[in-house]
């Protein structure tokens, strides 16, 4: 029995060698071939579908057959006249999880474009479903810039947040018409933060010298290895209240009615609390949205995917094989182990 089991092992590792060789192989192939640029696609969810067949599905398991068939009798009839009403508007709906960096810019930017190229401004509306704590200026600056494309282009935009709009996340929430949020969501920090370490002290103690040659009196004001002064330090705080500044008007710009300085200090509340404070415009969560606005409105999530290259597939696919043959061999080897 230990002989099987060695041989297993033996045997698992060979495997496992073989077909990394494979992957690498593979992806050098892939990467001597000119790569096209990587193009998405939008792909379109009828959520409105999706609700229908749960609350068909709940109802096929919790009437009777009598009652079942009066509710089939009545649907039919309701389906018939909704066919000669006029088409419903539209509600269109975009995931938006941002993380530190906001690369999800890209997406979201692909994402609205698309709704816009058919959206109804009389009729129709947007719901962003925003979580995130923020990150870096830049990349949250452009988020929010492409939800004003929906407000320029006269699309009635609610922002819903379920868990956190903060920092960043809060400067892309205030773009819209209306911001709904869940009791214990995060909002707010309108604030601005940047910290790095100085390893300066490290460097002198077991004499490392550094060098750094700049053009320009304040091209680097602190830095990570050299010697950091209180010019640079001040000029350093000076550059973050202006971002803070910029911060600042750009909230105020979007929600007149906030009382800036008193919600601009950088602190966090609860939905609930920050209601109070007239950062966000009711208590409320995603899911209750969707299914009050199913009534009167066709519901679509909207989504821009990156469509993967064959040698991206075949990475995968080949990776995911190499831990299940792993696992498959060294489970049925151990069994055979006294």
């Amino acid at each position: 029995m230990e002989f099987l089991y060695e041989y297993g092992l033996f045997f698992a590792k060979t495997l496992t060698f073989v077909i990394a060789i494979a992957v690498i192989v593979a992806i050098i192939m892939g990467a001597a071939v000119k790569p096209k640029a990587k193009k998405g696609e939008i792909t379109i969810d009828d959520l409105s579908e999706q609700l229908d067949d749960l609350k068909q599905s709940f109802i096929e398991n919790t009437l009777s057959k009598k009652e079942l068939k009066a509710h089939q009798k009545q649907q039919k009839a309701e389906t018939k006249k909704q066919q000669n009403d006029e088409p419903k508007s539209r509600l269109y709906v975009i995931d938006f999880n941002g993380s530190v960096d906001a690369h999800e810019v890209e997406s979201l930017r692909e994402e609205i474009t698309a709704i816009l190229t058919i959206a109804d401004k009389e009729k129709d509306r947007v719901l962003v479903r925003l979580e995130s704590g923020g990150g870096v200026v830049h990349g949250y600056g452009l988020a929010a810039s492409q939800l004003q494309r929906l407000r320029n282009a006269g699309i009635y935009l609610t922002v819903a947040i379920d868990k956190v709009a903060a920092s960043g996340g809060y400067m892309m929430a205030c773009v819209a018409n209306e911001i709904i949020a869940a009791p214990f969501a995060i909002v707010g920090s309108i604030g601005v933060i940047a910290q790095i370490p100085n390893f300066n002290k490290i460097l002198k103690k077991n004499d490392v010298d550094f060098e750094q040659i700049t053009a320009g009196e304040y091209k680097r004001t602190l830095t990570i290895f050299g010697e950091n002064t209180d010019k640079g330090r001040e000029k350093f705080k000076e550059e973050i209240e202006q971002t803070h500044g910029l911060f600042k008007t750009f909230v105020s710009e979007q929600r007149p009615s906030l009382d800036i300085d008193t919600v601009a200090t950088g602190e966090h509340w609860f939905a609930t609390q920050a209601f109070d404070k007239g950062l966000v415009d009711k208590i409320d969560t995603s899911d209750d949205i969707l299914l009050s606005q199913a009534k009167e409105r066709q519901i679509y999530k909207v989504k821009y995917r990156i469509k993967k290259n064959l040698s991206d597939k075949l990475a995968v696919g080949l990776s995911s094989g190499v831990s299940k043959a792993g696992v498959s061999l060294m489970s049925r080897f151990k069994g055979l182990n006294p």
